[in-house]
């Protein structure tokens, strides 16, 4: 259980590191529209993992188990107005599609370093 402690840990902190790096990067090497995309899109990625997690953990916790159904209904509402809003910033031309692509791979690119750490643990763990 300790590594998985871990591993969520380093996510949720993961993704708003990596958020302000590539937020930073991309307001001194891109231009002003990618960089928004950017920064919306991690955003949005960030604040659903954050209430994913805390939907899971209020669901899942003993003294107040919810129905799966509740979950359910919670996520695809998330992803229903996640949708809505990522629509309506490039339609109006908010922000750039790939700078918002970008954004929005901020918990994947957190979920891939943070695999390739424990991996990288425990190699060397087996190699002492």
């Amino acid at each position: 259980m300790r590594t998985q402690q871990r591993i969520l840990k380093f996510i949720l902190w993961g993704n708003w590191i990596l958020l302000g790096i590539l937020g930073l990067a991309g307001l001194v090497f891109a231009p002003f529209d990618f960089t928004k995309g950017i920064i919306a899109g991690g955003l949005i990625v960030t604040i659903n993992f954050h209430m994913l997690y805390r939907t899971l953990k209020k669901s899942l916790t003993p003294p107040c188990l919810a129905s799966h159904n509740v979950v359910l209904v919670k996520y695809y509402v998330r992803f229903i107005l996640s949708g809505i809003v990522i629509f309506i910033m490039i339609s109006s031309g908010f922000v750039h599609p790939l700078g918002l692509f970008v954004g929005l791979s901020i918990v994947v690119a957190s979920i891939l370093l943070a695999t390739l750490g424990e991996i990288k643990k425990h190699i060397f763990k087996e190699a002492v």
